[in-house]
C-alpha cells in the first residue's frame, strides 16, 4: 500500500503541485485548504505524513502542529513555509515538526524530503497482530476472522490496532480518545462507547472487548475468564 500524504495549502496552486509531484513519485494524497479540514482528515483517514503550510488563515500551520502532538498525533510533519525567519525553524521543530521545505522548492527536492521523512519515522515491521481467531494486518489494511474478511471502517480498523497491540492490558478511555480520534483525553463523549459496540458486533464473538468500569477497555481471547 502507498503512504498517504496529506497536503494542507489555502493556495490551490501549491496544493495541485504538491499532490502532482508525490503522485508521480508513487504515493496517494489528499489536501486540505484549511487547518480545522486537516484535523478533521487526520482524525477520519489513516494518514502516513502532512506537508504542511505555515501561513494560513485563522488556524495556521504552526497551530494545527501543536494541536496534533498536544492530541497524540505524532504523524510525520514537513512545514512548509516562505518565511526567512529563523525562530520559524526554531518553533517548528519545537512543536514536533520533521522537517522543513521553503518556498520556491522544487518537486525532486519535495519528493526526497518526504522519502526520508517517512523511512526514518516509519515503525519497524513487526508483522500482523494476532487475537484469538482475528487478524491485523497493518501493512496491508486488513482484518480477518477465522480467515474471512471483514470489513472496518478508518475508526474502526485504528481502534481494534489499539487495541490489539496491548491486547490483555487495559487501554484507558482517554488513550483512546488521543490515539484513534484526535482528542483531548478528557472530552465529554461517547464516541468510544460507540465504536467499541461497532467492533463487538462485527468481530462476532472473535474476541472480546471487556469493559474495566471507568478506566478503560481491553482486549483478550474469548475464552478468557473475564
Amino acid at each position: 500500500m502507498p503512504a498517504t500524504i496529506l497536503a494542507v495549502d489555502d493556495e490551490d496552486a501549491i496544493s495541485d503541485l504538491v499532490c502532482d509531484a508525490l503522485s508521480l513519485a508513487g504515493y496517494s494524497t489528499m489536501r486540505a485548504h484549511h487547518g480545522m479540514e486537516a484535523l478533521r482528515l487526520l482524525r477520519e483517514h489513516a494518514i502516513d505524513l502532512v506537508v504542511l503550510d505555515v501561513n494560513m488563515p485563522n488556524v495556521d500551520g504552526f497551530e494545527v502542529l501543536s494541536r496534533m502532538r498536544e492530541a497524540g498525533d505524532a504523524t510525520p510533519v514537513i512545514i512548509v513555509t516562505a518565511r526567512e525567519d529563523r525562530d520559524d525553524v526554531r518553533r517548528g521543530f519545537e512543536l514536533g515538526a520533521d522537517d522543513f521545505i521553503r518556498k520556491p522548492f522544487g518537486i525532486e527536492e519535495l519528493a526526497l524530503r518526504v522519502r526520508a521523512v517517512l523511512r526514518r519515522t516509519s515503525p519497524p515491521d513487526v508483522g500482523p497482530l494476532r487475537v484469538g481467531d482475528v487478524r491485523l494486518d497493518e501493512a496491508a489494511h486488513v482484518v480477518t476472522v477465522r480467515h474471512d474478511p471483514v470489513d472496518l471502517s478508518p475508526t474502526e480498523f485504528r481502534l481494534l490496532a489499539a487495541l490489539m497491540r496491548d491486547a490483555g492490558r487495559v487501554v484507558g478511555r482517554g488513550q483512546l480518545l488521543a490515539q484513534v480520534w484526535g482528542l483531548p483525553p478528557d472530552s465529554p463523549t461517547t464516541v468510544v462507547e460507540t465504536y467499541v459496540s461497532y467492533l463487538r458486533r462485527k468481530l462476532a464473538g472473535a474476541v472480546a472487548v471487556r469493559t474495566v468500569r471507568g478506566v478503560g477497555y481491553v482486549l483478550q481471547p474469548p475464552d478468557v475468564p473475564s
